[in-house]
């Protein structure tokens, strides 16, 4: 595809520098690219690359210490000179940035369809009423339902999809010329990441705006974009037409991400691992050395299921139920009741892994949770080696909190920002009174080496590590303990694709050689189809359909099931699913 001839935003030699006590610090080198009117141009990269440094300093949102120089040309006009009370008219006006996480972007204090009025009259001569009959229609528009109803709602009151389409509103409602998207659904479900794209670019297309879209997601690459810049450490390794950037990659990083992105489509090898990045420092301070690296399949020592009876389930769930009362009335009757999980029977064979799929609010975490006896069934049962979890106390429920262990999804709100991850690793060993002070130490050392850190960062924080370094920390503070069952709640969700393969390949090894039982709560079914052994599709706390992995890939029974796979991204050059193709997928069928 060529590219139109006039830029709308040129980037032009663009550095940023941190200078802090402890030194100077370059975030971004020498960065050159355009975005052309109408144009999709996707922002690539891994966390720490310098993708959302980029699109804020587009917008002149970089404080101090940072030092920002080059030029950021709009229409024209250099925005890096222009005074404040400028950049204030052009914000939001011109140039509109939708932020990836709206529970920390919107005002929690204000209503929804107020930070909307906001927006237009800073903008606009308008009354308001008018505005706020302006922000209520455009609430309507993004398909939140009640739209008047909504414009009242603080953001804590809204999905995390509903909140998203409210950021879209904000960033539409003074109908700018370029919108700067920044990860806008890395967090989303796969239906809910489809609506929401869906939307992004009808309003794109309504009001002719260029769009940068900074992601790492390539799945959603391959479906929105007109052109790709590819980002590794502040710098520019590769770019150019998105067909080219993913059939045919120039640079050795950009193949190491497409190859590390897992398929949807490809079938299930078991023994197989996700591709990794090698990288090799360079001596110069130039770009390192950077290879995909593609790990030898390894012969499965777990044992698969074995549903003829030849062994046992680990663990078996009958019936359960978990119900939360919210309201009671004035004579202590619940009047409003949320049930999370309903009636649901699972089981899970030893040495195997079974994935729990669903949407956001499906009743996965919940069930997870009181299989973990970290919540308390309503109703039903859930048995461990043949024994009932509920009836567990004193030694046995001690034994219990050994044997299963849970992931979650969040390391950093998972671990003690006060304690050095050594203790943190460590606590459980202590709690059940196992070795000595000086044993716990070395055996965490060696634990941190089997993850793939070094033993010396036992005395670190966890705000010192990277996030794909706290995963790697949590799953050493699960093993610790040599559990026999592992819970891993969206243990890899929030982890960019290299990270997420490395993490993958670690808890795949780690079962090859404990003999490890997994229930693996996801909604990314690119990661589960390559992963898991069995899956379980779970929809509004009920388990819908239930099988082999290839089985339920190739031949979807529950309609679902099958909407949630054609949700799914696919790296597919070309495809543009989004480019004024008028998609509708199956996700509009989803309502909230």
């Amino acid at each position: 595809m060529s590219r139109p001839c006039e830029p709308l935003l040129s980037v032009e030699g663009l550095t940023i520098k941190f200078h802090t006590g402890a030194g100077t610090t370059t975030a971004i080198d020498d960065l050159s690219f355009e975005v052309r009117r109408g144009e999709v141009v996707c922002l690539v990269g891994e966390s720490g690359s310098g993708k959302s440094v980029t699109g804020l300093s587009i917008l002149r949102l970089i404080d101090p210490p940072g030092d920002v120089a080059g030029r950021v040309l709009f229409a024209g006009r250099d925005l890096l000179t222009e005074s404040e009370a400028d950049m204030t008219a052009v914000r939001g006006r011109d140039i509109s940035m939708i932020f990836q996480e709206p529970m920390t972007a919107l005002n929690p204090a204000m209503r929804v369809g107020d930070q909307i009025v906001e927006v237009l009259r800073i903008h606009e001569q308008v009354t308001p009423e008018n505005a706020m009959a302006r922000a209520i229609a455009l609430l309507d528009r993004v398909g939140i339902q009640d739209a008047a109803v909504r414009a009242r709602a603080y953001p804590h009151e809204l999905s995390g999809g509903m909140r998203q389409r409210v950021m879209i509103a904000i960033a539409c409602a003074a109908k700018p010329k370029l919108i700067i998207a920044d990860e806008p659904t890395t967090a989303l479900d796969v239906t809910v990441q489809a609506q929401v794209l869906d939307l992004l670019f009808d309003m794109q297309a309504e009001l002719g705006s260029a769009m940068l879209f900074i992601t790492h997601d390539l799945g959603v690459v391959a479906e929105i974009a007109d052109h790709v810049v590819v980002m590794y450490r502040g710098r520019i390794v590769e770019q150019g037409p998105v067909e080219q950037i993913l059939r045919a990659p120039r640079h050795a990083y950009t193949e190491a991400l497409v190859a590390s992105a897992p398929d949807v489509d490809a079938p299930r090898v078991p023994g197989r691992r996700f591709p990794t990045i090698d990288v090799t420092e360079s001596a110069d301070g130039d770009l390192p050395v950077i290879r995909s690296v593609r790990p030898e399949p390894v012969t499965r020592r777990a044992a698969e299921p074995a549903p003829a009876g030849e062994t046992v389930p680990l663990v078996e769930i009958d019936k359960l139920h978990r119900e939360f009362i919210l309201r009671y009335s004035w004579a202590g009757r619940p009047t409003d009741v949320v049930r999370a999980v309903r009636g649901v029977d699972l089981a899970i064979w030893p040495g195997s892994t079974v994935a729990l799929v669903g949407e956001s609010g499906s009743g996965k975490s919940t069930l997870g949770r009181c299989v973990a006896h970290l919540d308390t069934p309503t109703a039903g049962s859930i048995r461990f080696d043949g024994r009932n979890v509920s009836a567990l106390d004193g030694a046995q429920l001690k034994r219990f909190r050994r044997d299963v262990q849970t992931i979650f999804q969040d390391p950093y709100a998972s671990l003690n920002p006060r304690r050095r991850i050594g203790q943190s690793i460590s606590d459980g060993l202590a709690i059940h009174g196992l070795m000595s002070a000086t044993e716990r130490r070395d055996f965490v050392a060696d634990l941190l080496r089997r993850v793939g850190l070094r033993p010396e960062f036992v005395d670190r924080y966890p705000h010192e590590f990277s996030g794909g370094q706290r995963q790697r920390i949590a799953i050493a503070r699960a093993l610790a303990l040599s559990p026999r069952f592992v819970i891993a709640d969206e243990a890899v969700s929030a982890l960019d694709m290299s990270v997420r393969a490395q993490v993958l390949n670690l808890l795949a090894d780690l079962q090859e050689e404990f003999g490890l039982t997994f229930l693996f709560i996801s909604h990314d079914l690119s990661t589960v189809r390559q992963f898991s052994d069995r899956i379980a599709i779970m929809r509004r706390g009920e388990i819908v359909e239930e099988g082999e992995t290839e089985e339920i890939f190739e031949d979807p029974k529950h309609e679902y099931t099958r909407a949630l796979l054609k949700a799914v991204p696919r790296i597919k050059p070309g495809r543009n699913a989004y480019r004024g193709k008028g998609r509708k997928p199956s996700s509009a069928t989803m309502n909230e």
